[in-house]
């Protein structure tokens, strides 16, 4: 009979390993999120996976054993609990695939308001407030010179979230 279980990819071969057990008819799911990130100093949209290197696959071990989707390519192990595989419930697996799933910051990307300390360039060493984005590679911050607040535009590189 057939039933969702749960499959552990090895590090960063979750694909490959998808690409695998469709071509065995294994029905696949992967939940992915929006997250926002700063890559390279560019602020981007990134898809990620909802819960690395972990899938979700359907197939009736009857029909494909399970000692073949563990050989497949990219594929570490199966779930268990003891000697038994993991079965997901169907509702959880419904819930994944209808309920659209919120975009999300990075929690290393700085927020407005957040405290920052500068790493990089003139103002190396000083903390700083976090206020906006300036376009997609640089962002203003608030500095404290001389008991005054300045509002500085520096790279995405050049400072960091405390």
């Amino acid at each position: 009979m057939e039933s969702w279980y749960l499959l552990y990819c090895k590090r960063g071969q979750h694909v490959r390993a998808q690409e695998h057990l469709e071509r065995q008819q294994v029905q696949c799911l992967v939940p992915t999120i929006a997250l926002e990130k700063v890559v390279r100093g560019r602020r981007t949209l990134v898809d990620e996976p909802l819960f690395p290197n972990y899938m979700f696959i359907s197939f009736d071990p009857e029909k494909i054993h399970t000692t073949t989707i563990s050989a497949t390519r990219g594929v570490s192990h199966f779930v268990r609990f003891g000697p038994q595989l993991a079965m997901v419930n169907p509702a959880v697996i419904d819930q994944l695939v209808n309920q659209p799933l919120p975009e999300v910051r990075d929690p290393e990307t700085p927020h407005t308001g957040d405290s920052v300390l500068i790493i990089d360039g003139v103002f190396e060493g000083l903390q700083a407030i976090y206020t906006e984005p300036d376009g997609e590679r640089r962002s203003h911050l608030l500095l404290n010179l001389l008991n005054q607040q300045v509002k500085q535009s520096l790279g995405n590189t050049q400072f960091q979230k405390i």
